[in-house]
């Protein structure tokens, strides 16, 4: 009997006993008189089991259909076993059908200790910041590297465009790494799809910031911002990662939902995943976007003057010599001009490089005729940390071998008084 029932028993043994009246008890039990005499009759004919309430031992009229926390548990084990409760109880309606809750799914999988909740932290305080009002204001950029296909791909890098007002993912890519040309790409295929926002905000990689101190070469921008700036598009780098949290976020959310959703499509390559984002772009947006304050898009056409493929491309100054030649990626080129050759001494060109390594000349917009002349010595190559591991990996995956004839293949000399004889057979 529960506390409840034994106050009952109590009180009625007073009533059987003639101690107070059905009255007091109903007020002392914040009962009606008429369950009072209900309750008083039961306990005679039946005794104290009377008073034990008819639920005990019946099924409870909200409990989950027979076998179907057995299979749920069982799904959630064999495909979800690393989801969150909220992504598990999406796969379990929209791939299963089958009618659970979000608390359901929590309690069972924390019953089964397959997901614990987060212990409470102690979070640290920023001031927050205003969403912008409109859409394209402000577009928070950044690249994640991770380990995106569980070792059935490559290790390679997300690039993401961020909203800042909506929270929508405006764009994303796979790439090997982050670096200025595939930066030039993704924000290639972001204007002709969007248009050119704003405003970027990204932190201080060396593709969007120059971080040397005190560089003396150079006017202090980097090849990507120059493109920027040539595009009308302001670059402002985040000094924390917490500045630009909005993105950082995402990521959290893409190293989670992504990752599994292309587990269950089985995709291992970086072309079949940038195929895969188009779909999954417009899921995620339609569960997670926010309305912005205001609905005029910030987003502004390219102008007539603004050429992408003259703009997101390398392009560096070079003066030319007495004999108009100049040196570029260890090439000396020579131009060849129709008028006089004192003419463009000492001139100041443009030298532009596509991705394809395609190399071209500018003297005030006008491509100049130009013919590599001369290949000098290759100097040490200068790589970012992020770019070191996929460098890394191209270098080993061209190492030459010694072949079987290499005296590496010969043992130690010396080792013994008298030397095999070494048979050629390359």
């Amino acid at each position: 009997m529960s506390d409840n029932e034994l106050s009952r028993y109590r009180e009625l043994q007073k009533v059987h006993e003639k101690r107070q009246t059905i009255a007091q008890a109903a007020q002392n039990l914040n009962l009606s008189a008429r369950q009072v005499k209900r309750l008083s009759k039961r306990l005679k004919i039946e005794g104290p089991i009377g008073l034990i309430s008819r639920k005990v031992g019946k099924p409870g009229n909200r409990q989950l259909q027979r076998g179907l926390k057995e299979v749920s548990i069982g799904l959630i084990r064999d495909h979800y076993v690393d989801f969150g409760p909220t992504l598990a109880h999406e796969y379990l309606f929209e791939r299963h059908n089958l009618p659970l809750s979000v608390t359901t799914v929590r309690n069972m999988m924390i019953e089964h200790q397959i997901w614990l909740p987060k212990a409470q932290r102690k979070k640290r305080i920023f001031q927050l910041r205003p969403r912008r009002a409109r859409e394209g204001e402000l577009i928070q950029l950044d690249g994640s590297e991770h380990e995106w296909f569980e070792k059935r791909g490559p290790y390679c890098t997300l690039l993401s465009f961020i909203d800042d007002a909506t929270s929508k993912i405006m764009f994303l890519k796979f790439v090997k790494s982050e670096n200025v040309i595939d930066y030039f790409d993704a924000m290639r295929e972001y204007i002709e799809k969007h248009g050119r926002p704003q405003a970027l905000y990204p932190d201080k990689h060396g593709v969007f910031r120059v971080n040397r101190e005190g560089a003396l070469s150079g006017n202090g921008m980097t090849q990507f911002g120059r493109a920027m700036q040539e595009l009308d598009i302001r670059l402002i780098c985040a000094n924390t990662p917490q500045a630009k949290g909005r993105v950082e976020r995402r990521h959290r959310d893409l190293q989670d939902r992504l990752i599994k959703a292309m587990r269950l499509q089985k995709i291992a390559t970086l072309e079949e995943a940038n195929a895969f984002l188009v779909s999954f772009i417009d899921d995620f947006n339609k569960r997670f976007a926010q309305p912005p304050q205001d609905t005029i898009n910030a987003h502004r056409p390219l102008l007539l003057t603004q050429n992408l493929d003259r703009i997101l491309c390398r392009k560096t100054p070079r003066q030319l010599s007495k004999n108009l030649t100049l040196q570029y990626d260890n090439v000396i080129y020579q131009i060849i001009s129709e008028r006089s050759s004192y003419a463009m001494r000492k001139a100041t060109v443009e030298v532009l490089e596509s991705k394809d390594g395609v190399v071209t000349i500018e003297y005030h917009g006008k491509q100049l005729m130009a013919v590599p002349y001369h290949q000098m010595q290759a100097r040490a190559e200068e790589v970012s940390s992020k770019e070191l591991l996929t460098k890394l990996a191209e270098k080993q995956k061209y190492r030459p071998r010694p072949g079987c004839c290499h005296p590496w293949k010969r043992g130690l000399r010396g080792f013994s008084k008298k030397r095999p004889t070494v048979v050629s057979c390359c």
